[in-house]
């Protein structure tokens, strides 16, 4: 049996190299504010991976996706091990593009912070008087560029991200910027309207996108998980305060409110996390979560 060694290890996925695809693997790390945490979250990888699984297929119609299969009996050999199986995604080569896509439907986090000094967030100025947690009248788009490890991402307007992409993609910046930026408004808004649906806001989420060897933009990475987006339950939701939520939000809180933990987190707090994102899972698909 061939073994394999990621060719890249982010925050939370390893990417190996199978030949004519990618394998990517989602582990059970966790971060939080640009670190790794030295817990992990039993159970993580794999939700991270189905649930992007769920999303990939409902949205395929907007934008084509990375994703070839989440079935290990259709990678290599090496990936069938059982420390593989439920977490592991076949991919499609993409040219990625060096910006992650961020877009907002509501006011909170540091666009709240943002807001509350000078009424824009990430440059965009927005209407007075709006609440904590207030829905926005239409989403908004406010890419930030790729860090390293241990760096943090920078906000840009579109216009300084197109600047960006242009020393990847020479004369193709702004026609890529437009484009994800357009793609990732119509994702949302699909998104969060089916999410509404089954008792969810999304608050806000991110997306990355790639080209495939025929130039196409294609959506890649993960997509719409509580590593990626804010989820917070309709039910009790009330602008003007901060929200439970889905997502790890819980534990930056955590972290927040215990600043001398050096980013390891109690046993109740990652029972807690693991529970969040399983609930998230069942309401949003319809199915208890099953590795």
């Amino acid at each position: 049996m061939k073994e394999y060694t990621p060719f890249k290890s982010g925050k939370v996925r390893e990417m190996y190299d199978a030949g004519d695809s990618i394998i990517m693997v989602a582990t059970d790390r966790i971060s939080a504010f640009d670190h790794i945490l030295k817990n992990k979250i039993t159970k993580k990888g794999a939700i991270l991976t189905q649930m992007s699984k769920f999303w990939f297929d409902f949205t395929k119609d907007i934008v084509p996706n990375h994703m070839i299969s989440v079935d290990n009996a259709d990678m290599p050999e090496f990936f069938r091990q059982q420390q593989f199986t439920g977490n592991s995604m076949k991919c499609q080569k993409l040219t990625m593009i060096p910006m992650e896509c961020i877009v907002r439907g509501y006011i909170t986090g540091s666009g709240w912070e943002s807001y509350k000094e000078n009424g824009t967030v990430c440059g965009i100025r927005l209407p007075a008087g709006l609440q904590e947690s207030e829905k926005l009248a239409e989403p908004v788009f406010t890419p930030s560029t790729k860090a390293e490890i241990g760096d943090h991402d920078e906000n840009v307007s579109i216009e300084e991200g197109a600047v960006v992409l242009d020393k990847t993609f020479p004369g193709k910046g702004m026609e890529y910027a437009e484009k994800i930026r357009d793609y990732t408004i119509a994702l949302y808004k699909k998104c969060a309207d089916y999410a509404l649906s089954r008792g969810i806001i999304i608050a806000d989420t991110k997306f990355e996108f790639g080209l495939d060897e025929q130039g196409r933009v294609v959506l890649g990475d993960e997509m719409l998980t509580p590593d990626s987006s804010r989820f917070w339950p309709l039910a009790g939701y009330r602008a003007g305060q901060s929200q439970p939520s889905y997502d790890k939000q819980f534990v930056r809180d955590w972290l927040k409110a215990n600043p001398d933990s050096d980013y390891l987190l109690p046993q109740e707090v990652i029972d807690k996390t693991i529970e969040k994102y399983e609930e998230a899972f069942h309401m949003l698909t319809g199915n208890k979560f099953d590795k």
